[in-house]
């Protein structure tokens, strides 16, 4: 398995490289654009989303991920990275943020509230059962998380999650009174759109690998007939100056 890069500006990206390495996966933190080019794929973590942009536009790094991207290169992103690779967010601070871009939807930031409305629910993900086998249902852990309002048509639905009629009301841009109608008890909560993979919830918040490893074959299919390198785990690589001991596992959020 080629080299994962985890954009380390900010937020949960330890909690990623943690679950990469109970996967026997090498994940190396990504500050710089040259450190880029060292990795095959990338992760975006959750976090605070205006301070990891404007960390990354300080750092010069979003012509480098947007040409990551349109290469064609493997990107997850996870709740605030989720929202880096929207085309278009709303409900954004006075002034917005800038996006890399790629994922055709439109993304709604913290949709469900504050800190202290985060919550964990359990998801349908028939698409990533039948992938990775396990449960039909998946833990979703959302700390002030985005939703995905509306998709383009090459977006895939991975996950969705019903939520109170005034509540979507409230947030929804879909003008569309039929639309509207589909669309209003319940918000995306996880896409796929080619190299692109999108999930409003922290699944490196639990001990359930899926959604990485679901993201890793992807990383594969994509390097396929590619020149690539396995890197076992614990190989210096000098990316990382200072080893990193796992977190402990997410279990429950007291509303």
């Amino acid at each position: 398995m080629a080299l994962v890069g985890v954009l380390a500006l900010q937020g949960s990206f330890n909690e990623h490289i943690s679950a990469l390495r109970r996967l026997g996966v090498k994940g190396v933190e990504i500050r710089k654009p040259a450190q880029l080019d060292s990795v095959a794929s990338l992760i975006i973590p959750g976090g605070e989303s205006t301070t990891m942009a404007k960390l990354a536009e300080y750092h010069n790094l979003f012509p480098a991920l947007r040409e990551f991207v349109k290469m064609g290169k493997p990107v997850w992103g996870t709740c605030a990275g989720l929202i880096f690779l929207a085309n278009k967010a709303v409900g954004q601070k006075t002034g917005g943020q800038e996006l890399v871009g790629g994922l055709d939807c439109t993304v709604h930031r913290n949709f469900f509230g504050s800190q202290i409305q985060s919550f964990e629910a359990e998801l349908a993900v028939p698409e990533l059962a039948s992938k990775e086998g396990g449960p039909e249902t998946f833990p979703g852990v959302f700390i002030r998380a985005p939703a995905i309002l509306e998709v383009g048509p090459e977006v895939q639905v991975l996950a969705d999650y019903p939520v109170p009629s005034d509540v979507l009301d409230s947030n929804s841009t879909i003008e569309s009174p039929e639309e509207k109608i589909q669309s209003e008890k319940k918000v995306i909560v996880a896409v796929r759109q080619g190299n692109l993979l999108g999930t409003a919830f922290h699944p490196e918040l639990t001990a359930d690998t899926r959604w990485h490893s679901y993201f890793l074959k992807m990383a594969n299919d994509v390097a396929e007939g590619a020149s690539t390198s396995i890197i076992a785990v614990g190989v210096d690589l000098g990316l990382n100056n200072q080893p990193r001991n796992d977190l402990p596992i997410y279990r429950s959020i007291e509303n």
